[in-house]
């Protein structure tokens, strides 16, 4: 079956996440900087997870754009992810109204694992449904960038019981490393023109 409906669907609950999460910035309560200061918990972690959604927006539209077609499999794949990034208001919402407190951190941390391993399991949908000379399929090569983040995700979270904010440290550096879009698809799309 084609892909277009599925990227239309992706695109929307993206959307959805996006909207639910700023819904959760609340308007501050007078009218001077310091009416500002009780909220930078929930504004970075606003501001962090809204970088993490737009990070796999990004990069499944780059993935999309050089596999031909979907099935099942991947349909169910992508629901699996975008099940996980779902969840991503409530643990965000969870670590910055609680101010970074260890649990809470270790909550979002669980969370954004549970979404790079979604996004590997959808990886690993569309190299069996597309084979592995494709473009694809080269372009994702051994994704050791994932694998890393992956890493780092788990010991951000075993971390955050010694440090909530060694926690936090290294979910931004997962984000950082992801900031810069994947040039991996972008190279291949273009060499294939």
């Amino acid at each position: 079956m084609g892909k277009g409906r599925v990227e239309a669907f992706t695109d929307g609950v993206v959307a959805i996440i996006i909207t639910i999460m700023v819904l959760e910035l609340k308007v501050p309560h007078g009218e001077d900087l310091a009416a500002l200061a009780p909220l930078w918990p929930i504004f970075f972690s606003y501001v962090l997870s809204f970088i993490n959604v737009g990070i796999y927006w990004n990069n499944l539209h780059n993935m999309f754009h050089t596999v031909q077609r979907v099935d099942g499999r991947v349909l169910w794949a992508n629901l699996n992810l975008l099940f996980w990034l779902s969840l991503m208001p409530v643990t965000t919402a969870f670590m910055g109204e609680n101010h970074f407190a260890p649990v809470p951190v270790a909550v979002y941390g669980v969370d954004l694992a549970l979404c790079a391993v979604a996004y590997n399991i959808l990886v690993i949908k569309l190299r069996h449904l597309h084979g592995a000379e494709t473009t694809f399929a080269r372009a994702v090569g051994q994704d050791l960038k994932g694998k890393i983040s992956l890493a780092l995700y788990l010991a951000g979270i075993g971390l955050t019981f010694v440090s909530q904010w060694i926690g936090v440290a290294i979910y931004v550096l997962v984000a950082v490393i992801w900031f810069a879009p994947d040039k991996r698809f972008e190279r291949l799309i273009e060499r294939n023109n």
